[in-house]
């Protein structure tokens, strides 16, 4: 298991990686204030109010409704009690206008959801590189497959692109499949958008450092998309996800959220057949988060009270 879990003292989960390389992006570019747009309990955007100011920006959330879980009602706790400024958006169909408008102010820098760009995508290249010299170091057998959650698609496309990279330079023996479960719908997280992600993070990188660049067909073929775990759609709960939960606490591992990390343990549950290692990486933060501010929480847009007021799962 790769423990993505704790990879952030303030907060750990796959974000960290991730917002590692666009906080450098944001403050080349000039920028005061960072932006992040996702749903209520968005990890991408929690991860960003806290980890921001240490990187000398403020904080900016956009944020829009998502089913009603614990897991995500702490996640907007924490949010909201970092006091970024916020945007509350009626759905996700606001997401490409609130974007537009936040960037007209040269001051910001707005990140598209979950971080997934080129430069975003950069931390899990980084990432890949560390998973294979932990491997020649010993310290994990070499995965024939690795299963993570797919919900933005930047994890997974910048492990792709990592592990071809890792390979064609020699730095492992053979390259594992990616294996990302769906915790959000196709078409967003479907083979094809992973794939393109990943071949133009070869680009950035080709240009940058004159790495060779990965062509499409050899992207895919290290890639295995996984359905048939979300249930009723991002962010319901599945019996699945519980019984994986369940099992992992059995056995030791870290906790499971309901919302992301326990849709792709069971993914992998089901798909772990055979004698081949495979890894588990491990992306929902387990870190404890900070204590909730009641000025900020009631200072929050009532349409947010109420939905963290609400008692049904």
């Amino acid at each position: 298991m790769k423990r993505d879990d704790v990879s952030g003292r303030a907060y750990g989960g796959n974000k960290v990686r991730t917002l590692e390389p666009l906080f450098g992006q944001a403050r080349a570019a000039g920028a005061r204030r960072i932006w992040a747009v996702g749903a209520y309990g968005s990890n991408h955007a929690l991860a960003t109010v806290l980890h921001a100011p240490a990187a000398g920006l403020a904080t900016g959330a956009v944020l829009f409704p998502q089913p009603h879980t614990a897991c995500a009602a702490e996640n907007l706790v924490a949010t909201l009690s970092a006091r970024p400024a916020l945007v509350r958006l009626w759905s996700w169909a606001g997401v490409p206008w609130a974007i537009v408008r936040r960037r007209r102010d040269p001051r910001s820098f707005v990140m598209v959801p979950g971080g997934a760009t080129p430069e975003g995508a950069l931390g899990y290249v980084s990432a890949a590189l560390e998973l294979c010299a932990q491997v020649a170091a010993g310290a994990a057998p070499l995965p024939a497959r690795i299963f993570v959650g797919v919900g933005s698609t930047c994890t997974a496309a910048g492990l792709l692109f990592g592990l071809w990279l890792a390979a064609r330079r020699g730095l492992c023996a053979a390259r594992p499949t990616v294996c990302p479960v769906r915790v959000t719908p196709w078409p967003v997280t479907s083979a094809w958008r992973i794939v393109s992600l990943a071949a133009r993070t070869s680009r950035l990188l080709a240009q940058w450092a004159g790495t060779p660049e990965a062509a499409r067909a050899d992207l895919a073929a290290g890639l295995r998309v996984i359905g048939g775990f979300i249930g009723r759609g991002y962010g319901y709960t599945t019996e699945s996800g519980l019984r994986a939960a369940e099992t992992f606490a059995a056995a030791g591992g870290p906790p499971l959220d309901t919302v992301y990390s326990a849709k792709s343990a069971a993914g992998m549950i089901a798909h772990a057949a055979g004698p081949e290692p495979i890894l588990y990486w491990a992306t929902k933060s387990s870190r404890p988060l900070p204590p909730a501010d009641s000025e900020a929480l009631a200072a929050a847009p009532p349409a947010i009270a109420r939905w963290l007021n609400r008692s049904d799962q």
